[in-house]
């Protein structure tokens, strides 16, 4: 793992810089897919490179993006390990030009999520993790460094990270139900990331996501002490027939209020009102 990561690292980096290229010309055109999301040529470009990379890597594991979703589940099903990416997390964020966007590039063994890069290019923050090797966090040229979740302290407000994007008003009522939080608005798998990296404790998404949008950025919370888990904390594994997430946790949290955020999402989700 240790001498895979920085070659996933710099797939990535290409990958966003085939992002940066298209960028830097607003006139790019963004084509919409056949669920009406939408795709940039970016996308595209960022899927290309990573594909060619990895396949450079020469290890004949499997590829599958989220340009590629279509592959059917009786023919991955028997995956023990594989490529899992998102070449552009974040279109909508990539649309308003916002910089919150991420090329994501997570390897999967038996559903675990084993390795994960995220980079921002824009930002150029590049967050990436393996087992064994733990989670770092790299900012332009500045040396990697080591990052580490942060336990809530009681009697703090709790920090929340929140989509730009995704807003709905099941979250808002879990958030109530928390008492005295602080709210950290974020694009793309940068939410998670902030989790990893101790800026925030807590990160509920009752909305709907894909496995690509999370698997990378898992790995990053999971080498970071974090844990992604459904509402009934069970942490979320890939490669399902449906490649749906459940609604989903992100937590740093100590036993004692990782029992709380649980319970009151739980709560949340059953309908239930303040």
């Amino acid at each position: 793992m240790d001498k895979l990561l920085p070659k996933i690292v710099a797939i990535a980096l290409d990958a966003g810089q085939a992002i940066m290229e298209i960028y830097a010309d607003p006139a790019n055109a963004v084509m919409t897919k056949s669920d009406n999301s939408p795709l940039t040529q970016a996308d595209l470009a960022a899927d290309r490179v990573i594909s060619a990379g990895l396949k450079a890597l020469a290890l004949d594991w499997p590829i599958l993006s989220e340009e590629s979703a279509q592959i059917a589940y009786e023919n991955r099903s028997d995956w023990q390990r594989f490529w899992l990416v998102d070449p552009l997390d974040g279109t909508k964020e990539f649309i308003k030009r916002n910089g919150e966007f991420t090329v994501n590039i997570a390897l999967i063994e038996n559903g675990e999520p084993v390795l994960g890069v995220v980079y921002a290019p824009v930002l150029d923050v590049c967050y990436f993790a393996a087992r064994g090797v733990g989670a770092f966090v790299r900012r332009g040229v500045a040396e990697a460094q080591a990052i580490r979740v942060k336990e809530h302290v009681p009697g703090e407000p709790v920090k929340i990270v929140a989509s730009r994007s995704h807003a709905d008003e099941r979250t808002a009522a879990l958030l109530r139900k928390l008492g005295d939080y602080q709210c950290i608005s974020m694009g793309s798998s940068l939410k998670l990331c902030l989790i990893a990296e101790g800026e925030a404790h807590f990160y509920p998404r009752l909305g709907p996501t894909m496995e690509w949008d999370t698997a990378a950025a898992h790995a990053v919370v999971k080498y970071a002490g974090g844990r992604v888990c459904n509402l009934n904390g069970i942490e979320l594994c890939y490669n399902k027939m449906d490649l749906h997430n459940p609604e989903f946790l992100v937590l740093s949290a100590e036993e004692p209020m990782r029992s709380r955020l649980l319970a009151s999402s739980y709560g949340v989700s059953n309908g239930l009102q303040d």
